[in-house]
Parts: C-alpha cells; sequence; structure tokens
C-alpha cells in the first residue's frame, strides 16, 4: 500500500476511535460485518443515531412518534444482529458432484462404503482435507445416496466453506427431501453466512425430523437474529401499508374533490339555468347529485300566464338559496324533456335530490313553492 493511502487509512482509523458512532453508517454496513466477524468489538448504536426511525421499540414510529406521512421515504435502520462466527462466502470451483444417471452396482455401493468409513477416520484424527477427497470418491461411486452428499456437506462447515456445503446439502435434500442431515447442515452454513431467516427454518424442519444437541445449540444463537429480523420487516412492512393507505386515501380524496369541483363547474350558483335538451339536462341533474345539492326543475311555456307571474318567484328563489340547483325547461323548445317527464301542465317544479325525485308542485301556487324550496334546500 502506498504512503498516501496508509495516511488516509489511520486518519480514518482515528476517526472511528473518536466517534464510533461512523461504523453504523449504512454505507459502511459491510465493514462493520467484517469487523464483528474477526472478533473486533463495535459499540453498540444509540437511539440518537438510529435516525427517525429507532428498532429498540417495534412500536415507535420516530423518536418524535412522529407518524410516518404517505410522502416520507422510509429507510430502514440497522439491525443489532450477533454475527460474531459469521463468514466471509467462499468461492472455491464447486466439488465434484456424482451422475445421478450412472448405474449404481452393488460392488460400487460397498466401495463407496469404504471410502466413506475413511474420511469418518480421517475426520476424527482432524484431517478434514483428506476427508473431503474420500468422501468425494464415494460420491462419485454412488452419487444417488444423500447422506454422502449431507457427509461431505458437514465436512465444509468444519472447513468454514458454507457456500460449499450448502451445495451439497441442496444435492442431499434433492435425493432425499426428508433428510434431517441436509437440513441439519445447510441450517448450519446459512448461520455461518448471517442467513438468519433462513438458517432457522432449516434447523426448525431439521429438529422436527431427527433433533440433536448440537441443533438445539446453534438454535440459541440463530433464533434471536431471525426474530429480530422478521420483527423487522414486520415493522416496515406496516410502515409501508400504512403509508400506502394513506396515499390511497389522499388520491381518493382528491379525485373526490377534482370531480365535486368539475361538477360545480356546470352549475350557477343564485341563477337559473336555462335547459334546451336532454343532453343539457342529465349533466346538471348529474352535478347536483355528486354535490348532493337539490336541483329544481321547472316547466314552464312561452303562452303560459301564470309561468309569467310565477317566474320572478323562481328568479329570487334562485338568488335566496345559491347552494340549490335551478333548472328552467320550456316545454315547447325542449319537447324531448317534456316528453321523459310526462308534462300535461305548466308550470310544474319537480324536486330532485341524489337522482330522484323527492317533491312536486304544479300550478303558480307562489306560497307553496317557497315553502317547498325551504322545506328541501336544507
Amino acid at each position: 500500500m502506498d504512503a498516501a493511502k496508509t495516511t488516509q487509512l489511520r486518519h480514518f482509523i482515528d476517526q472511528c476511535k473518536t466517534d464510533p458512532s461512523i461504523l453504523h453508517s449504512p454505507s459502511l454496513a459491510f465493514f462493520k460485518t467484517y469487523l464483528q466477524s474477526l472478533g473486533a468489538r463495535v459499540p453498540p448504536e444509540t437511539k440518537s443515531e438510529k435516525g427517525d426511525i429507532d428498532m429498540s421499540d417495534p412500536g415507535e414510529y420516530s423518536d418524535s412518534k412522529r407518524p410516518i406521512e404517505e410522502d416520507d421515504e422510509i429507510v430502514e435502520s440497522d439491525i443489532d444482529l450477533d454475527n460474531t462466527d459469521v463468514v466471509g462466502p467462499d468461492n472455491d470451483p464447486p466439488s465434484k458432484m456424482g451422475d445421478p444417471a450412472v448405474e449404481v452396482t452393488e460392488e460400487k455401493r460397498d466401495a463407496a462404503q469404504t471410502e466413506k468409513s475413511k474420511a469418518i477416520d480421517a475426520i476424527s484424527e482432524g484431517k478434514l482435507d483428506e476427508a473431503i477427497d474420500h468422501l468425494t470418491e464415494a460420491i462419485m461411486l454412488n452419487p444417488t445416496s444423500a447422506i454422502l452428499y449431507a457427509t461431505r456437506a458437514s465436512v465444509f462447515v468444519k472447513l468454514k466453506k458454507p457456500n460449499a456445503a450448502i451445495r451439497d446439502a441442496d444435492a442431499a435434500l434433492v435425493i432425499n427431501p426428508d433428510s434431517a442431515k441436509g437440513y441439519k447442515v445447510r441450517g448450519m452454513a446459512r448461520a455461518m453466512l448471517g442467513q438468519w431467516e433462513q438458517a432457522a427454518r432449516d434447523l426448525h424442519v431439521a429438529s422436527k425430523l431427527d433433533y440433536d444437541d448440537e441443533i438445539g445449540s446453534v438454535l440459541k444463537k440463530v433464533e434471536p437474529n431471525a426474530h429480530k429480523i422478521e420483527e423487522h420487516h414486520r415493522k416496515y412492512k406496516r410502515l409501508r401499508q400504512e403509508r400506502e393507505l394513506k396515499k390511497a386515501e389522499r388520491e381518493k380524496k382528491q379525485r373526490a374533490e377534482a370531480q365535486e369541483k368539475e361538477a360545480l363547474s356546470a352549475l350557477k350558483e343564485g341563477q337559473v339555468i336555462g335547459i334546451h335538451s336532454t343532453k343539457e339536462l342529465d349533466p346538471k341533474l348529474n352535478a347536483a347529485s355528486k354535490t348532493s345539492r337539490l336541483a329544481i326543475l321547472y316547466f314552464t311555456a312561452s303562452w303560459c300566464g301564470p309561468c309569467r307571474m310565477v317566474a320572478p318567484i323562481f328568479t329570487s328563489l334562485a338568488t335566496k338559496y345559491p347552494k340549490v340547483v335551478f333548472l328552467k325547461v320550456d316545454i315547447d323548445e325542449a319537447r324531448d324533456v317534456a316528453a321523459r317527464w310526462n308534462i300535461s301542465s305548466v308550470p310544474t317544479f319537480y324536486f330532485i335530490k341524489n337522482g330522484k325525485e323527492i317533491d312536486k308542485v304544479v300550478g303558480a301556487d307562489k306560497n307553496g313553492l317557497e315553502r317547498k324550496v325551504e322545506q328541501h334546500a336544507c
């Protein structure tokens, strides 16, 4: 390493000593895990360092208990996990795997068993690489044996080669889906990689198939980490669902407001709106319904004396009740509207709310008209 980089590294180390909270930065998550895997002690993250969302209390949204707004970016905090025995992934070339299509004779099966016995002896003597060689030979002789793959996987775990162990455990479980050793070894290997949730699932299956003390020992470390991760996921899933719900409610409200605004733009408050056809009438009635307003449909005719007498009253009522929709239809001009409403005499007044007729006044009854408007305008 050149002098400049060495100086930078020393400066960084000095900064970490002065302010250990630097190590809890999300951008340094891998470096923190690496230090912990080496046995280094990283000071725990304090509540103030965790930002708005504090995992110390899954029920809290943030230090100030401020609810997550729909536009807030939810940034997940770090999880305080025990990564003491976590190792880096092994990237060795994959070990030899047998051909499952090969015919396994009795002679090959016996030879494979002999190689397995040699491997067991080598394991007891601590000669793990030698044991791998014997087990690989046994697998090539009898590639249909789940226990051979699971045994080699267990040796890879001892060699701290979790990826190799997982490949062999997978092969064992393909051959025998009920291989307790396959699940056990794969769970142990996943724990070595810090895959706590997957490790816990494998170890629980193994314990149901064939429990032993080693499974229980590993679970004691795996389960607390897995539970922390599960709670972490539940919390942030809940927060995201709450945010999406608020967003949906806001959008629904905005759509309703937009529809009401559009409907209101079709209505003229305080004025009488002339209707000349059903194409003009229907949008007005729909707009009144969307805004929950009373609509009064006034049928008149130019030749009608009583209509001319009551018309000023209708206009003054429109001014007095600006939230009521006053519609005027000349039956000679808008014959289709008159026909739809079966008008037989004028003036006639229909009171409509939410698309339904709720009352009616026939004739130039000024007092009756005013009384009905006052009654239904509320």
